[in-house]
């Protein structure tokens, strides 16, 4: 008679996943409240509710939590590209969409864990490394969608001032990070729209 495994892969696949998602959730929180050097194991894992050995499980260190949670934002950006570029108008998608990454950029506890990250790169070549490729690519999927945009408008731009009008708009988001840790009652919606208006002008410059 043959047995049969009463729990399926793709339920194992997924607690794996939720777990791992878990464990994220706890560490972000322990660094934005210590800091990334202040934040140990055994404190991700109380707050986790697993053993710091489970933890190690689907985690060879810190560094490489910081790398899953990097992962997951680029995969976030990629797919938000994506949907962009899929978009009947990408210009018109790209500036309604950018006040949701305004929303979000201003937001207390992922800027605090954003901030954090990017101070450990600062340190930690390591961390640079992931943080530096994750960075590559973002900005080499926003080209494609600008240069997109700008095509459609006529302009024939280079390559460096297509990359250029990528690290401003980099540069616009993620100045965010520190405007609402430095002035946290500053108004986001109103923000929100000056930014949109940037991004228009942007678009507009010559290349």
């Amino acid at each position: 008679m043959q047995i049969t495994d009463p729990t399926p892969p793709t339920t194992d696949a997924s607690r794996a996943a939720a777990r791992r998602q878990q464990i994220l959730a706890a560490a972000a929180q322990c660094f934005r409240e210590h800091g990334f050097h202040g934040a140990s194991i055994a404190q991700i894992s109380k707050i986790a509710g697993m053993s710091a050995g489970h933890i190690y499980h689907y985690f060879e260190n810190k560094e490489a939590i910081i790398g899953a949670i990097v992962a997951q934002d680029l995969e976030t950006l990629l797919t938000l590209t994506a949907e962009l570029r899929a978009a009947c108008n990408v210009r018109n998608a790209l500036i309604e969409r950018a006040a949701e990454g305004v929303l979000d950029q201003l937001d207390p506890a992922s800027a605090a864990l954003k901030v954090e990250i990017v101070a450990e790169a600062a340190r930690n070549p390591h961390v640079a490394r992931i943080v530096r490729e994750a960075d590559e690519a973002c900005r080499r999927e926003l080209m494609v969608t600008i240069r997109a945009i700008r095509s459609a408008a006529g302009h024939d731009d280079t390559p460096g001032a297509t990359a250029d009008m990528v690290e401003v708009l980099a540069a616009l988001f993620e100045g965010l990070l520190l405007r609402t840790i430095r002035n946290p009652d500053l108004d986001r919606r109103r923000v929100a729209q000056r930014i949109q208006l940037a991004i228009n002008d942007l678009l507009d410059q010559p290349g």
